[in-house]
């Protein structure tokens, strides 16, 4: 019986702790399909009367961003240019650094990788001036591209750490037998160790993803107005000083903004604690 009432009691608390955690997502949502005089009525928590999807398409194609009412459309494309090769080129540098300090003897290995793990503490405000000379010398200031580049350095030190811990614990007999059969640096790595990495190359990049694409700060600092990503632009739309505030639109962006990590969450979160299982927390 008391077994019993402790887990009704724990099922409670999940419940309540659930509806926290969603009430705003709910007031987002309910608040996006309501006509701005609804909102102004200050019914924020009540389903709208009149459902309408007109913030949405504001949010996406005519909402006033800057100087041209582009909506959050050509930033959303930009955050898909700038997430998708970071996530690669971090991960695939990550795997290689794993792969070279865990499977082969180098002097200073230890104490590289704990150079390596000390950037994932490193704030982000610590490196925008020496970044912004880096991308000025290299052309790419105010650029996509140069974005991809200052992601792309900053999650190495992430990327490096998952996969080490991972290789760590890999069995070594499968390395020496390939090394035996005439593999290669690469082909040990391509036919090898990526092959057996899936749980880790998930949780990699769930990591990345979210983080890239929720990054606000170098996105503010190293972008200009044609290269913003998506959270830059949002940012430009709630804090426009320009006409009536509409709120509903500013929740339908705001929704837009975080759609693709949640998605992201949704299809592939299980995967992502199970690779966190297999061996990226372990030392």
């Amino acid at each position: 019986m008391a077994e019993r009432s402790l887990r009704i009691a724990l099922y409670a608390l999940l419940a309540v702790m659930a509806l926290v955690f969603l009430m705003p997502v709910y007031v987002m949502v309910v608040n996006s399909l309501k006509p701005l005089q609804e909102i102004r009525n200050g019914n924020l928590m009540t389903l709208p009367v009149d459902w309408t999807l007109a913030p949405w398409r504001a949010a996406w194609s005519t909402a006033q961003i800057g100087v041209q009412p582009t909506g959050l459309k050509p930033y959303f494309i930009n955050s898909f240019l700038l997430v998708v090769p970071g996530v690669v080129l971090s991960t695939l540098i990550g795997a290689v650094n794993g792969y070279i300090l865990t499977q082969f003897r180098v002097r200073g290995a230890h104490l590289l990788f704990a150079a390596m793990l000390f950037s994932v503490f490193i704030p982000f405000q610590i490196v925008l001036i020496p970044m912004a000379k880096t991308l000025g010398l290299l052309g790419i200031a105010g650029t996509v591209t140069g974005l991809v580049f200052v992601n792309t350095v900053y999650g190495i030190g992430f990327t490096t750490l998952f996969f080490r811990n991972y290789y760590a614990a890999f069995p070594q007999e499968l390395v020496r037998s390939a090394r035996m059969d005439g593999a290669g640096f690469f082909g040990v790595l391509w036919r090898i160790l990526l092959p057996n990495s899936t749980p880790i190359i998930v949780v990699t990049v769930i990591w990345q993803f979210t983080n890239i694409w929720n990054e606000f700060l170098f996105g503010a600092s190293f972008s200009d107005y044609s290269s913003f990503p998506i959270t830059v632009a949002l940012n430009n739309l709630v804090n426009s000083s320009t006409g009536v505030k509409e709120y509903n639109v500013h929740f339908a962006g705001a929704f837009i903004a975080a759609l693709p990590t949640l998605i992201v969450y949704l299809v592939s979160g299980k995967y992502f604690v199970r690779g966190l299982m297999a061996g990226s927390v372990k030392g």
